[in-house]
């Protein structure tokens, strides 16, 4: 089965407290992108990055000092080209470490739900046979989650679609692909 993974595409990421123009042209992308791969042998999972009132006590809070993605605000919200395409399009049955829609909350950069759900999924019959990546942001969450999979799924072949991604810059996006692509993640142009 191949799971096409959406990271954090959300409204904070994309035009709110931390949006940029690169987010919104990775999203028109991906919204382009999904119908593409919509078949009984793909899933879609979305990761939502969460926070809650005390971030900016936090660790990340205390380096970057902007509140974004708090639970149940706009900003938190899959954006709304994209979050229709979680109905019907996503994990084959209900499983632990995500939601009813196949959304995985995530707490920080990388998720280990996320690994989690994956691992549950394989043993219950849906064995994960090709992982696709894309979102926001490059060097942060995307690489952390795709540098998680491939330590959990070593000879599985993960691509990262590179129009669909984007960073707080184009040297950063283009490091953390190049990083990836060190990794043995095929980064799809």
């Amino acid at each position: 089965m191949r799971y096409v993974i959406v990271v954090d595409m959300q409204k904070d990421f994309v035009t709110g407290a931390l949006g940029s123009e690169a987010a919104q042209k990775a999203a028109a992308f991906i919204a382009n992108e999904l119908p593409k791969y919509r078949d009984p042998n793909t899933a879609l999972i979305f990761t939502q990055d969460t926070h809650d009132a005390n971030y900016m006590n936090t660790l990340e809070g205390k380096h970057l000092p902007v509140p974004h993605c708090i639970l149940g605000t706009e900003g938190w919200e899959v954006i709304d080209e994209l979050d229709s395409f979680g109905d019907g399009f996503y994990v084959p049955s209900i499983a632990p470490y995500c939601n009813e829609r196949g959304r995985v909350f995530k707490t920080t950069f990388g998720s280990l739900d996320l690994v989690n759900l994956l691992f549950h999924l394989d043993d219950c019959g849906h064995p994960v046979d090709e992982i696709v990546v894309m979102g926001v942001c490059t060097g942060i969450c995307v690489i952390s989650n795709v540098m998680l999979l491939k330590a959990a799924f070593p000879n599985t072949p993960i691509k990262v679609v590179s129009e669909g991604c984007a960073c707080v810059s184009d040297d950063t996006h283009h490091n953390a692909l190049a990083a990836m692509s060190l990794c043995h993640i095929d980064v799809i142009d």
